[in-house]
């Protein structure tokens, strides 16, 4: 796609932002199998601190593996995570929230997004990475890594584990 970028198409094709009138034609011009496959990209909008890298690297992780990401910067982050759920076990730096509106809390790999997402579990507010989990993705350190959990976080304040990462290679 070398005129329009594909968070422009699949922003146009779901409604999910505004795009100016010059790159709405061009997209309106984009063959329908680029559209299609677009339209089937899941969108998160994740909410950060504007300074910290690593979660541009974990962005960059899930716009790598199929994802179509917007960050935003909210005031007051911790207030958001606490107003939407998060407690204070499952905290880390970013809170990516799905068109669906289940939430992914820190460092979880995009393989593990997609198939939450696919299958959510009943009463499930989304998965979380707690802590800043050494060699997860946006994380990673050369081959330095720590074995972490991906917990299941539940609407009545309960969580579970999802699923163990005991080495580097499981998360992608």
């Amino acid at each position: 796609m070398s005129f329009v970028s594909k968070k422009n198409i699949v922003s146009l094709v779901s409604g999910l932002a505004l795009l100016a009138g010059s790159q709405t034609s061009m997209a309106e011009e984009a063959p329908a199998s680029v559209l299609l496959r677009a339209a089937k990209t899941e969108h998160l909008n994740v909410y950060k601190s504007p300074t910290c890298g690593c979660c541009e690297d974990w962005i960059e992780h899930a716009e790598d593996n199929g994802f179509d990401t917007k960050a935003f910067h909210p005031r007051n982050l911790d207030q958001m995570k606490q107003e939407m759920g998060i407690r204070g076990q499952w905290k880390s730096c970013h809170t990516a929230v799905s068109e669906s509106g289940y939430l992914f809390e820190g460092h979880v790999p995009a393989r593990l997004v997609k198939q939450f997402l696919a299958s959510p579990p009943e009463d499930a507010l989304g998965l979380t990475a707690p802590g800043m989990p050494m060699g997860s993705p946006g994380m990673e350190m050369g081959d330095r890594f720590q074995p972490y959990q991906i917990l299941q976080m539940n609407r009545d304040g309960s969580s579970e584990v999802y699923a163990t990462i005991d080495k580097q290679s499981e998360q992608y």
